[in-house]
């Protein structure tokens, strides 16, 4: 029944969880709900202190909150639908529903990707052009930044969602995945999905090219004004977290994007482990590798939770 064709727009796909691993849904079930636990905690931890705390409006903590929100939904589009499959047997999942939780898994990597861009300048004029700083990334800027970034990931999701829903599923129903990632649900149609496969390689290559390629100018930007001088090295020590971030999202999610489209010698588990791992991973460290690093976030934390003992 598993493998039962279907044709049509109300029926569902059958989401398999980590292939080879299907004897083990108690203890992949634990480990993903602990990875959502902490990264829906961390995440709250952080958008409440910076609701709260009147202090934290600088143009970082702006970009952090965007980050906060883009992983609580990556994570919430995937996760809670996981749980279902792995521990309540709940394997199917709508036509519509998949092709949703496709778009939303898709188009918060690209928005992440971009948020992470926006932290970069933020670095780089806080530090190249500290006198400035305020009057550069004032609210109407991080408005438009947030818009573009929005944008673009419409722009980039809209057609490739368009074309991989309007492709004829007439084969097998069952998603070798745990989650409807793009390729692995285009696999399933009776037409060439090559077409949608490209775009969305094409596609990602490009998002991820552009981005790493301005982070790595503004960074060495930095580089180039701190050297020699103490004050301001300081201050670039700083971007360390921010880098810890940047290795810990583009390099997994590049292997994952890869794999998933020239699969030779990568097998199926890894490549479904590798693209839960890449969506829960950052997700979960995010608050501690950035956020809590961040002096005035930590501080606002830790007031909110010993208001006695910590002063401003």
């Amino acid at each position: 029944m598993a493998s039962e064709p279907f044709n049509s727009s109300s029926s569902s796909f059958i989401l398999v969880g980590v292939p080879s691993l299907e004897a083990f849904p108690t203890c992949l079930g634990i480990l993903f709900c602990s990875g959502y636990v902490i990264a829906l905690v961390g995440n709250g931890v952080v958008l409440l202190v910076i609701g709260l705390d009147t202090s934290l409006r600088d143009p970082v903590h702006c970009f952090l909150g965007m980050l906060a929100v883009i992983d609580v939904v990556m994570a919430t589009s995937v996760v809670p639908k996981m749980l279902g499959v792995f521990w309540l047997n709940s394997v199917e999942i709508g036509y519509t529903a998949c092709f949703v939780q496709m778009f939303l898994v898709h188009s918060t990597t690209s928005e992440e990707s971009g948020v992470l861009l926006a932290m970069a300048v933020d670095r780089y004029v806080a530090i190249c052009h500290p006198l400035r700083y305020r009057a550069v990334l004032n609210r109407q800027t991080i408005a438009q930044i947030g818009l573009a970034i929005m944008v673009r990931a419409l722009l980039f999701m809209v057609p490739l969602t368009g074309m991989v829903t309007n492709l004829p599923y007439c084969r097998s129903r069952v998603v070798p995945h745990s989650y409807c990632e793009h390729m692995a649900v285009a696999k399933l149609a009776c037409a060439d999905p090559r077409a949608s496969g490209l775009y969305s390689v094409v596609g990602s290559s490009l998002i991820v090219g552009m981005d790493v390629a301005f982070i790595a100018v503004s960074y060495g930007m930095i580089l180039k004004t701190v050297l020699g001088k103490k004050a301001r090295w300081k201050a670039f020590s700083t971007c360390g977290s921010h880098a810890c971030v940047l290795l810990l999202y583009y390099v997994p999610g590049m292997v994952s994007i890869y794999t998933q489209h020239f699969s030779s010698g990568v097998s199926l588990r890894a490549r479904v482990l590798l693209a839960d791992l890449y969506l829960m991973l950052p997700t979960m460290l995010n608050p501690i590798v950035y956020s809590m690093r961040t002096r005035q976030i930590r501080q606002a934390v830790l007031k909110m939770l010993l208001p006695r003992k910590v002063h401003a």
